[in-house]
């Protein structure tokens, strides 16, 4: 609406009008028709407030400060709704979906067949799906005082969480890093030691860049059998923090939050930083692996594989676990309220967190998804 296709009159009284239903608190929760709107291209450019007004959801620690963006955004648009999310790890996360404890996980790793079939039968008979609505970068921390800069390949990065490569100044690292040449000090590695889908993450990443240095598999347990463990993402970060020669994988905002120096990727195509923009690259080439069109677990080699320049490859994908079908009627359509403000609204504070926005093309899929929810 312009001036330049009303008259000053009609200008004055939609104004007068737009004020009425702000004050009125229309303006922060949208009608049947905005809610019925609001999974369009534009990912819900419209309030949907629908539902009960407290949701409960827990797992990924990875996504934690991303779920707060989103809870206060959600809190903002529409009064009085709220989610309580307890950061309590991915397998702990699946294990009270599948229980029926919570109305869907947060986990940094797809479903296996096992889990699959326990999540069904919480949904009644239904599937569950993955809804990738966070993507982190995982940062390669370090504490090496001196050494403003590092560059790791995936090769170098098997071999030292597997142990092969030992001391800083090992010549495989001195290659890319000089300042390392007749470095003698022993790295220490830290890991996740709670299960962990940063961890699934990181060792299915090794196994696929590693080149063969990495054979342990992967999986929520750390298999690399060095290092000492630090639970959480938070004791991680803490623990490289005070730990001269340490090195180990945190998602990016913890690694901002403790101002730890942060390794680049070499992906093949030379060093990469790690920025959104580069992270972004990398998600931009994400493919799915489900033959359900709403189900879009992905296939991680798409991501950890690509040797596009400027792409910073280590990119973690953080699932919302949903039944498909199989909720109340009050909890479906709250579910669908609180994802679709998510991937809309909720993304505007993300790269200030360490995270990745998600991609246009991206954004379509998933809020198809989140409004198949039922």
């Amino acid at each position: 609406m312009t001036a330049t296709s009303h008259p000053r009159s009609s200008i004055r009284t939609v104004s007068i009008i737009a004020a009425l239903l702000a004050s009125a608190g229309l303006a922060a929760c949208g009608s049947d028709n905005n809610a019925s709107n609001a999974g369009g291209n534009s990912a819900a450019s419209t309030a949907n407030c629908k539902g009960k007004d407290k949701l409960t959801a827990a797992g990924s620690t990875a996504q934690k400060n991303a779920v707060q963006a989103f809870t206060a955004s959600y809190a903002k648009v529409c009064a009085g709704k709220n989610l309580d999310y307890q950061a309590s790890g991915s397998g702990s996360g699946i294990t009270s979906f599948v229980n029926g404890q919570v109305d869907f996980a947060g986990s940094d790793s797809a479903l296996n067949a096992e889990q699959a079939a326990s999540a069904a039968k919480r949904c009644g008979g239904n599937a569950a799906w993955h809804l990738p609505l966070v993507f982190g970068p995982v940062a390669v921390a370090y504490n090496l005082p001196g050494t403003d800069k590092l560059v790791l390949t995936g090769e170098d990065l098997a071999k030292i969480f597997s142990g092969s490569i030992s001391t800083w100044g090992d010549s495989a690292l001195v290659d890319a890093n000089p300042q390392l040449k007749g470095n003698t000090e022993k790295i220490s590695v830290v890991y996740r030691s709670d299960e962990s889908g940063t961890t699934d993450n990181f060792q299915t990443y090794l196994g696929v860049a590693g080149k063969g240095a990495w054979e342990k598999g992967a999986g929520k347990a750390f298999k690399g059998g060095v290092g000492e463990g630090a639970k959480g993402s938070d004791g991680v970060a803490q623990n490289v923090a005070k730990l001269p020669g340490s090195i180990a994988y945190v998602e990016k905002s913890f690694a901002d939050s403790n101002k730890l120096a942060v390794a680049q990727i070499d992906n093949g195509s030379g060093p990469v930083a790690l920025t959104a923009e580069s992270a972004g690259k990398a998600v931009t080439a994400a493919k799915t692996a489900s033959n359900d069109p709403h189900d879009l677990k992905l296939d991680l080699a798409s991501i950890y594989g690509s040797t596009e320049a400027g792409a910073y490859p280590l990119v973690l994908a953080t699932y919302e676990l949903v039944c498909s079908k199989g909720y109340d009627g009050p909890t479906a359509e709250a579910v669908k309220s609180y994802l679709d403000n998510a991937a809309s609204k909720g993304q505007a504070d993300l790269v200030a967190k360490g995270y990745v926005p998600l991609p246009e093309e991206f954004k379509t899929k998933l809020v198809a998804s989140i409004d198949a929810i039922s």
